[in-house]
């Protein structure tokens, strides 16, 4: 072997790739080439480590997971009705006899449904597979970062993942957030091996995650897509030229992978298929690049129940848009625990990696681009959920989840292991300002668990402190002499044993504190998000709209969701169990302490000033002043204050349906489903093999609840909303005179244009021609008799 030139050292001035023996023994490590990175065996801790984190992860998403119900019924009938019908799996469908689909692609529901056939219907066999991808999203993000970082940042990341609150409630859901996250976070897993080696493989494998996230939430999937593609043309360990067909080979996976179903959609004729709900031309395409498209982010969301085009602050009924509202009194304590910490230790770890180049410094410029992946995919979501005028619920934030858990794990291995004393002044800031702003956070629940904030707060400071002890007493050793510049650290020199060669060493003393403030200040960071998961864990959690953590002040705050920067005024707020579906529980009260529902779920009206309105039996109204109790089951609208498509903000429609006055549900059963009683399942079950629909209602939820506690298709009239046109009243009444309905269930009301469109249509005709059947409080029209 020829001998280096004279001057010319033995080893990069860079460190070396992360080995294990960084993490306690010394070790000689060999300089790779620019296009590949040695991957050492990880420490013999490492997996044993791995194991325990998805154990207690598996737990906490699954531990009363059957508590929730059927969730959000809108979901479940859907999944009930793919475990019936292959066509209806294969659409989508609301219903077994496939009248009108869910207002998504399909993908989200399949493990679903495939679970139910294999169980049978129920609360476990809907939720377990949600629960599972929680855990194997918490896998394959210790994975990604583990490569670059170690084991410790793998844990660190995968942890504060698992303990996130809107993660924690969104795992233990079936909306289709679960599985788009997971597939977001396989994606990118992807992107950083082909960043890694240059393999056209992982690329596609990127490309065919895209797709399939496509088939379950359409263009959110997309979101991250102009960071990953413009990050990979930067930074790939490969030619200019190929990257860019590399890049094209990826999209065409893509395109394949999430464009056969669109294709088998469009193709198919519309008379033998269902209606394609959500839409209003009964089109895939008007649904992806309009409602669920380019509608979220202006506002203008035909069919929809309430956007914000064109109204001041940009949200209208979800929120004023701007940079603090993932900051918000609705959002915080969702997901921004531990976002300025992200955002922080983004900034430090380019910061630190800047001058990195991939000829001369590999693995230091694999972690760059590693920072700038992950950076990349939390800027851009960020700022599209900060700004975006339509529909946006909380649970959205779970997109942000891994992102920012990703960059906590990444910086803050990288700092500690660097050492010195711009590293450790920015972990010490670091941990300060995260517990000052879990403080702020928990100081929005003033009644809820008041110790934590101020525990926080202190240990945090100390943590802080902690941490800069070792860089006052210059604790740090290079070569044998103090330091304490925060530069890198060169081989050479003695190092104590079980440091890793050429690396700072703290002195014994200061390397305790730091060991012991580092580990409070992990502590520190967690505690507050720990707590909201904890809470949401031991709350049921069902309907359209959910929330984690308790009731928050100066918000809709509390379990069970809402519209964040208040909800319309005069409805009915869906709560954690406490729903129509019969889900256990109980509700909250708005701004609060949190109700105790019975075991058939709460009955609540909705909240006249800033209290709760309604004392109905099993059901204890919030502590808010203001509160005023009603009447069982009866609503309180607020008038003069109205919501889009409902003239005054009234309440839902009273005396209609299962739940009587006010009983049907957020806003006559648009975000809840009814209650359904012993008697109306009897009703609906007899001779519904002899019809093609047992019944028909306006409104997804509230068909779902009938659906659902029969087992019976059900035929949702205008679809989530009520306000799909679908069917026509022409339509519907060439079904009842083939004998294909056999019940119309009344009550529930649809959106805008529902109300006055082809629901209301189909309303008014029914009730004036057919015989009304009273069961208990439920009112159904015997569609096989005249008046």
């Amino acid at each position: 072997m020829t001998p280096p030139p004279s001057g010319t050292p033995a080893h990069p001035s860079y460190p070396p790739p992360l080995t294990s023996q960084e993490r306690g023994l010394a070790s000689v490590v060999t300089p790779q080439p620019p296009t590949a990175t040695a991957r050492p065996a990880q420490p013999r801790w490492a997996r044993p480590a791995l194991l325990a984190l998805l154990l207690v992860t598996a737990v906490l998403y699954l531990w009363s997971l059957s508590a929730s119900g059927y969730a959000n019924q809108f979901y479940s009938a859907a999944v009930q009705a793919g475990s019936e019908s292959w066509k209806a799996f294969f659409f989508g469908s609301s219903d077994a006899a496939n009248s009108i689909t869910v207002d998504k692609p399909p993908a989200a529901l399949w493990p679903m449904a495939l679970s139910v056939r294999l169980f049978g219907l129920g609360s476990w066999a809907i939720l377990v597979p949600e629960a599972l991808m929680g855990v194997a999203t918490v896998g394959v993000l210790y994975g990604a970062v583990r490569r670059r970082f170690g084991a410790e940042a793998g844990l660190l990341a995968g942890g504060a993942l698992a303990v996130t609150p809107v993660a924690a409630l969104m795992f233990r859901f079936n909306n289709p957030d679960a599985l788009l996250c997971l597939l977001m976070v396989c994606a990118i897993a992807a992107v950083l091996r082909a960043l890694d080696d240059g393999r056209t493989k992982w690329l596609v494998l990127a490309g065919v995650c895209f797709g399939l996230g496509f088939l379950t939430k359409t263009l959110q999937a997309w979101l991250i897509l102009p960071a990953l593609a413009v990050v990979y043309v930067c930074c790939a360990p490969v030619a200019l030229r190929r990257r860019f067909g590399q890049l094209l080979l990826a999209g065409l996976a893509l395109v394949v992978s999430g464009g056969w179903w669109v294709a088998i959609v469009e193709l198919w004729p519309a008379s033998s298929r269902p209606y394609i709900g959500g839409s209003q031309h009964n089109s895939f395409l008007e649904l992806t690049f309009g409602y669920n498209g380019f509608g979220r982010i202006t506002g203008n969301e035909t069919g929809s129940v309430g956007g914000g085009g064109g109204r001041p602050g940009g949200g209208g009924g979800w929120g004023e848009t701007g940079i603090t509202r993932l900051f918000s009194s609705d959002m915080g304590g969702q997901i921004a625990w531990l976002l300025p910490a992200a955002v922080i230790l983004l900034v430090a770890g380019v910061w630190v990696l800047r001058r990195a180049r991939r000829a001369t410094a590999a693995e230091q410029a694999g972690q760059r681009a590693e920072f700038l992946v992950w950076g990349g995919a939390l800027l851009t979501t960020f700022a599209t959920f900060s700004f975006m005028s339509g529909i946006f619920h909380q649970y959205y934030n779970i997109a942000l989840a891994p992102y920012i858990a990703a960059l906590v794990g990444m910086g803050a291995a990288l700092l500690w292991r660097r050492g010195g004393r711009g590293a450790s002044l920015v972990l010490a800031a670091t941990v300060a300002v995260t517990a000052g702003w879990s403080y702020v956070l928990l100081d929005r629940s003033p009644e809820w668990l008041p110790w934590l904030r101020w525990t926080v707060l202190g240990v945090g400071l100390v943590a802080a402190v902690g941490l800069l002890l070792p860089v006052r007493a210059g604790a740090s050793v290079r070569n044998g002499e103090p330091v304490g510049d925060g530069k890198p650290v060169r081989d050479g020199g003695p190092a104590r044993a079980g440091a890793p060669a050429g690396a700072g060493v703290p002195l014994r003393g200061g390397r305790r504190v730091a060991v012991l403030a580092a580990g409070l200040g992990v502590v520190t960071a967690l505690a507050g998000p720990l707590a909201y998961t904890l809470d949401t864990v031991n709350t049921p959690k069902s309907g359209s709209i959910i929330t984690a953590g308790p009731s928050v002040r100066g918000g809709m705050g509390g379990p069970g969701g809402g519209f964040p920067g208040g909800r319309p005024p005069g409805m009915w707020r869906g709560n954690n169990g406490g729903t129509a579906g019969g889900a256990p529980g109980g509700g909250q009260g708005a701004q609060g302490g949190q109700g105790a529902g019975g075991p058939q779920g709460t009955n609540q009206a909705t909240r006249q000033g800033n209290g709760r309105a309604g004392n109905q039996p099993g059901n204890r109204a919030g502590n808010q002043p203001g509160n005023r109790g009603r009447l069982p089951g009866q609503a309180a609208g607020r008038q003069g204050t109205g919501w889009p498509g409902f003239p005054g903000g009234a309440g839902g429609p009273g005396g209609l349906g299962e739940r009587g006055a006010g009983r049907m549900g957020g806003m006559g059963g648009l975000l809840n489903g009814s209650k359904v009683s012993a008697k109306a399942k009897t009703l609906l079950e007899k001779d519904a093999g002899d019809y093609t629909w047992a019944a028909a209602a306006i409104g997804s939820q509230n068909a779902a609840s009938y659906q659902l506690a029969t087992q019976k298709p059900v035929m949702a009239i205008g679809g989530f909303n009520g306000s799909d046109p679908s069917p026509t009243l022409a339509q519907f009444k060439a079904q009842v005179a083939d004998g294909k309905i056999h019940y119309f269930i009344a009550g529930g009301r649809g959106g805008p244009g529902g109300g006055q469109g082809g629901s209301s249509k189909i309303t008014s005709w029914v009730t004036k021609t057919f015989k009304k059947v009273t069961v208990g409080s439920a009112t159904f029209y015997d569609l096989t008799r005249k008046a």
